[in-house]
């Protein structure tokens, strides 16, 4: 089964950061080699610029597009982690070995219906 794991925070939580955020990339790496041996590891990707992020939404059958998620939320998501492994207990399991779970949540989600154009 497929598990994409969220990586979520805020300004302030990649500011308080700075001086382990080094520490994080290089033990995030080091976890990722762990689960491409183990055949674990999918891929994993940051989120870049967030305050363009858009959301589209149609209204009368045509599209709306509006600013969002509003960098005043709470959290938002950073990276997004794709694995696949046995179980939602295994998957929760490498979640919580995830560097960055020190400074903020890591929401694990399965994956189903893969398209068929993979």
């Amino acid at each position: 089964m497929k598990y994409m794991l969220l990586i979520y925070g805020n300004d302030e939580v990649w500011n308080s950061m700075a001086g382990d955020f080094e520490q994080v990339i290089k033990d995030t790496e080091a976890l990722q080699k762990e689960l491409v041996a183990s055949g674990e590891f999918i891929s994993a990707y940051g989120v870049a610029e967030q305050a363009k992020a858009k959301w589209v939404r149609l209204k009368d059958g045509q599209p709306v597009v509006s600013d969002g998620p509003y960098l005043e939320a709470k959290e938002y998501i950073g990276s997004i982690d794709l694995i696949e492994c046995a179980t939602f207990e295994r998957a929760l399991e490498i979640a919580a070995r995830v560097p960055f779970a020190r400074f903020g949540p890591v929401e694990v989600r399965a994956l189903e219906h893969e398209s068929e154009f993979n």
